[in-house]
This record gives C-alpha cells, sequence and structure tokens, in this order.
C-alpha cells in the first residue's frame, strides 16, 4: 500500500507542470568602439528570459533606450527617444551587472513601463539627463532595486554602483552544475510602477 502511494505520488509530480521563472538581467556594453564601420556608443540595456508561470509561454526580450536620431546635436539640444531592441551579438558582447527573477506580474510591469518610456510621454531623450542609464533605472526600481544616483552617462559605473545596492541581485556566475536560480528580489509597491520619471 505505502508503495503504490509512493508510487501515486512520483507520477504525479512528474506530471506536473516544470517549474517557470523569468530572469531579468541589466547589462552595460562597452562601446566606445567602431565595429562594421558603425560607431558603437556605451549602452545600458535589459534582457529577460525564462517563461511564465501562468501560460508557460517563453520568454526571450531585451531593451534599452537611445536617440531615435543620433548625431552631434544631441550635445546641444533634447530630441526623441526610442526604445529599441539589441540584437543577439550585441546582448552577449555586454557585461551583467544584475540578474534577479520575478513574478509573472512584475515582468509585465516592467513590460508595460517600457512601453511608457516608447510611447508620447516618455520618450524624450536627453543625452546627458535622460538617457538609456535613465531607462534601465526606472525599470530597475520597478523591478524592485535601489539603484544609484543619476543622471550619469557611464552605464558601467552606474550598474556597479547598483550592483552593490542590490547585493542578492548582484551578478554572479553560477558554479558549474548549480542549476539554481537567482535569489528572487522583494515585490515593489505599486505606486514604483507607475510614477513617472522626472526629467531634471
Amino acid at each position: 500500500m505505502r508503495r503504490a502511494g509512493l508510487l501515486g505520488l512520483a507520477l504525479a509530480l512528474s506530471a506536473a507542470p516544470a517549474w517557470a521563472a523569468v530572469t531579468l538581467t541589466f547589462y552595460a556594453h562597452p562601446g566606445a568602439r567602431i565595429r562594421g564601420g558603425e560607431l558603437l556608443f556605451p549602452h545600458a540595456y535589459v534582457h529577460a528570459s525564462g517563461s511564465l508561470d501562468d501560460t508557460g509561454d517563453a520568454v526571450d526580450w531585451a531593451a534599452g533606450f537611445t536617440a531615435r536620431f543620433p548625431g552631434p546635436h544631441l550635445l546641444l539640444a533634447t530630441g526623441p527617444g526610442v526604445v529599441a531592441t539589441p540584437e543577439a551579438r550585441y546582448v552577449g558582447e555586454g557585461r551583467p551587472y544584475l540578474r534577479m527573477t520575478v513574478s509573472d506580474a512584475v515582468y509585465r510591469s516592467v513590460r508595460a513601463r517600457a512601453d511608457w518610456w516608447h510611447g508620447p510621454e516618455g520618450s524624450l531623450y536627453d543625452l546627458r539627463r535622460r538617457n538609456c542609464i535613465s531607462f534601465i533605472a526606472d525599470l530597475a526600481r520597478v523591478a524592485g532595486l535601489q539603484t544609484a544616483r543619476e543622471p550619469s552617462m557611464k552605464p558601467g559605473t552606474f550598474l556597479e554602483a547598483t550592483a552593490t545596492l542590490n547585493p542578492a541581485a548582484a551578478w554572479r556566475e553560477s558554479p558549474p552544475g548549480d542549476g539554481a536560480p537567482p535569489m528572487p528580489v522583494p515585490t515593489p509597491l505599486p505606486e514604483q510602477a507607475s510614477a513617472p520619471l522626472a526629467v531634471d
């Protein structure tokens, strides 16, 4: 009888859906170099991967905020911004600074906030005061992280300081064979996700 019960439990566990999670990773790209005739600037962006708990849908999304019309004019004036998806090679060349698992609700809040930055209310770009770092900082706060001082024009420096403020989410290479997910960060209060970012 006991053996049959254990067998039933094993079958039930094997039939249950696999544990799902979305992982957010915050990157800085070194930039300041030319590749294929294109000048690459320092940049910050986020990459989400994994799958949703409620639907099982796969997640593979990356985003950064940049000027819609790059050029030297941005040294003197603001302009329209756009949330753009970096290519896979570009993401792979970046350095990760923060990684955290988030709930479906937090992931969707992060995506909604990125959409706000892409829309008419949030798309103002200012090279010195409202740039890719401002975007990443805002999304990090929506995800429940503390962020370093802004404004900044040094993505790596900003993310390194932010990682220091969030040791549980600071990037660490996983030991070989360790498939455990990174430690989750507390869910933020609702008003953190909806408040617009002030522009100095």
